[in-house]
This record gives C-alpha cells, sequence and structure tokens, in this order.
C-alpha cells in the first residue's frame, strides 16, 4: 500500500488485479496477462509473462490467479525472471522462443523431496539457466527465511558447485549490492562463512 502511489504501471498474471484492486490500485495502472502475453512501453521496455510450474495461493482457496515467470527486454539487454517453479521443459520452451539471455534469476532455495515440482533443487536450477541460454545466473528465492529443511546457505553452496562443473558463469552478489548488466557481476563467496 505504500507504493501504491508510486507505481507506474504493473503487468501481473491473469487474476492478480483483483487483489491490486482490492486495496485500492487503480485499475488504469494495471495490466494482467496470460502466458506468452506481452505488454509494452516505448520501443525500450516490454514485459511478457512465461510459463512456470507453482501454484498461486496459501490458503484453502488455490490456484484463483496465474503463476508465472517473466521476461524483461529493456537497454538493450533481455533478462528472465523466474519466480518460483519447479523443474520442466518449459524452460527448454522459454529459451527457444525468447532467448538467449543476458542474466537469469532462478529461484534456488526452499526445496525438499515433498515439493519437487513446485521449486527446483540446485542442480535443476543450472539445468534450467543452460535451456534458458542464461549467460549469467543469479540464484535468488534462498537465504532470507526458511520453509524447508535445509541449512540456508547450502542451496546457494550447492548451486555455485554445480555451476562450476557445468561451466555456467554464475553472480551471487551480496543482499542489497548492485549488480549492473555488462560491467559488474559480484561474486564472493560471502554466504560461505560456516
Amino acid at each position: 500500500l505504500r507504493l501504491k502511489d508510486r507505481v507506474g504501471h504493473i503487468v501481473t498474471s491473469l487474476g492478480g488485479g483483483s487483489q491490486l484492486e482490492s486495496v485500492g490500485f487503480d485499475m488504469n495502472k494495471v495490466t494482467e496477462t496470460d502466458w506468452w502475453g506481452e505488454w509494452k512501453r516505448g520501443d525500450d521496455l516490454s514485459l511478457m509473462a512465461t510459463p512456470a510450474r507453482h501454484f498461486s495461493g496459501r490458503s484453502l482457496k488455490r490456484n484463483q490467479t496465474l503463476w508465472s515467470s517473466f521476461v524483461l527486454k529493456t537497454g538493450g539487454y533481455s533478462l528472465f525472471l523466474g519466480g518460483d517453479s519447479g523443474y520442466g521443459e518449459h524452460f527448454k520452451e522459454i529459451g527457444r522462443l525468447c532467448g538467449p539471455f543476458d542474466i537469469v534469476l532462478l529461484e534456488c532455495g526452499q526445496y525438499g523431496k515433498y515439493w519437487p515440482k513446485i521449486h527446483m533443487f540446485p542442480p535443476q536450477v543450472v539445468q534450467a539457466a543452460r535451456d534458458l541460454g542464461g549467460k549469467k545466473l543469479m540464484p535468488v528465492h534462498w537465504g532470507k527465511f526458511s520453509l524447508a529443511l535445509h541449512p540456508w546457505n547450502e542451496s546457494v553452496k550447492e548451486v555455485v558447485a554445480a555451476a562450476g562443473k557445468a561451466g555456467q558463469h554464475i553472480t551471487v552478489p551480496m543482499i542489497g549490492q548492485p549488480v549492473v548488466l555488462g560491467h559488474f557481476y559480484p561474486n564472493s563467496d560471502w554466504w560461505d562463512f560456516e
């Protein structure tokens, strides 16, 4: 709600607009889109919703909205914003239709044997980056809070190791540290202090 009056435009998956409207967002500033739907502003900014394998909602009434990943193109760069997703063939399809990507942001934490279809195991994160044609991989969705039964930094350790074996370039910035596309991709082992 604090961002409401500062937002220029919101692009969300199908059904997401109703949640925004219910808290007072101006629906003229909201675009809902299905997978493969694209929103453009001018010649230099586009956002496309792409498939993901997950669910929506955390209450008794699930799947009232679509879940998505997104392709963002701006400033001559192409980014893949993965959101939550289990591993699947959709990564190859997105890579084939929209790739390659200058950087792919893929979730790498909160996985477990009881939900393999909605969150990726670390080696799958690296495979998804390769399927997408990601020049750089930035693992996200780890180290903030724990939903799974693995140590907070286990997932990033395993993703970094798998990326090294696969020859996948990776960046793991400290929390709040900037990444400058084409110029600066921080990569220290700041998370490995045990």
